[in-house]
């Protein structure tokens, strides 16, 4: 009777060990998210709120500015808030948006991407700034 008992205590010890999980902080999941979108052709920017703020005192670029991730031990659900490049079709940039950061979130995560939300929140007009921008940028490339 005593072997069985010390069995069934080592047993419960091994099921609390492999219980352990790994929860994967909201801002890493968008860091992702951010940097997956960024590759896109027709997307403009991100809109964001207060990461804005951020990357202008820090000088650096936010991959998380314009993304909300609620994400769970298994799943995730993003948002994300997009200004998308005058003459770029929408609903094929959103598709993208939703193919490419599933896949990419699911590949370095592990968590299920349950739902992606693409919220257009305007549209850049190319502007006589933006031009001169693209002129100065070829001649220093050059």
């Amino acid at each position: 009777m005593e072997e069985n008992t010390e069995e069934i205590i080592s047993t419960s010890e091994i099921k609390e060990e492999t219980n352990n999980t790994i929860k994967i902080a909201n801002d890493a999941v968008a860091t992702y998210v951010g940097i997956a979108i960024s590759e896109i052709s027709g997307v403009y920017g991100m809109s964001g709120t207060f990461a804005g703020i951020t990357e202008a005192i820090s000088g650096k670029k936010s991959y998380t500015k314009g993304v909300k991730v609620e994400a769970t031990e298994k799943t995730a659900k993003i948002d994300v808030n997009i200004i998308v490049e005058y003459g770029a079709r929408i609903p094929d940039i959103a598709f993208e948006i939703q193919t490419k950061v599933k896949k990419s979130v699911e590949t370095m995560t592990g968590l299920k991407v349950t739902e992606i939300n693409v919220n257009v929140q305007g549209v850049h007009a190319i502007t006589g700034k933006d031009e001169n921008k693209e002129e100065k940028n070829v001649e220093t490339n050059s």
